[in-house]
């Protein structure tokens, strides 16, 4: 496959969002990074803060296409917006963003999963 692989972020509200509960963090995020065809998978504690923004600017110098599973879309829009337009992205192009709250590993995986098959990538 040409096409270059996206960038898979996890923000998880510091840990103690109880709707990560249900879910093993560690485990989810390794089988994103091993059985996903994504170039890279990690978890950042919370993209929203001030420490967050200025990882988010640095990270999107890459200019890779980004899927960030974290809370509801609509709330990672409103915080990373400017993040984007700053390194010269669009948000609605350039990021997928997934709310994976609530959700077992399982169900997180197969969202993820679907996510790429839908964005053309072989799963």
């Amino acid at each position: 496959m040409s096409q270059e692989l996206p960038g898979f972020i996890m923000c998880v509200c510091t840990g103690k969002c109880p709707g990560f509960q249900a879910m093993d963090i560690w485990d989810f995020i390794n089988q994103v990074r091993i059985e996903l065809p994504v170039e890279y998978a990690f978890i950042h504690p919370q993209l929203c803060e001030e420490d967050g923004d200025r990882f988010l600017a640095d990270f999107l110098k890459s200019k890779r296409k980004v899927i960030i599973g974290a809370c509801a879309p609509n709330m990672q829009r409103k915080m990373f917006k400017e993040a984007f337009k700053e390194a010269g992205l669009d948000i609605e192009k350039d990021a997928v963003m997934l709310d994976i709250r609530d959700m077992t590993n399982e169900q997180a995986f197969e969202k993820v999963e679907k996510k790429l098959e839908e964005m053309g990538y072989e799963v």
